[in-house]
């Protein structure tokens, strides 16, 4: 019928995606430094493995006992 769109969507299924997870403790007065290196993390972690198609970038923080933040953990979906 639109074999245009079937074509689109069986290409679309053939692709696998991925979830991959990074993390880094969070010091005081070290933040930017360890932003830094976790982006220089990730991006190695991209170009390293040929990854062209990031879908989706998520951060969310960790934090101990009494809610002050200690560390942040990223995770990236992205099709192989």
């Amino acid at each position: 019928m639109f074999p245009d769109l079937n074509l689109i969507l069986l290409r679309r299924c053939l692709m696998a995606i991925r979830i991959k997870s990074f993390g880094m403790e969070i010091r005081p007065l070290k933040t930017m430094q360890e932003l830094k290196q976790l982006d220089d993390m990730v991006n190695q972690f991209l170009t390293g493995n040929g990854i062209t198609k990031v879908i989706s970038v998520s951060d969310s923080s960790t934090t101990d006992d009494k809610g002050e933040t200690i560390g942040l953990v990223r995770v990236i979906a992205y099709e192989e």
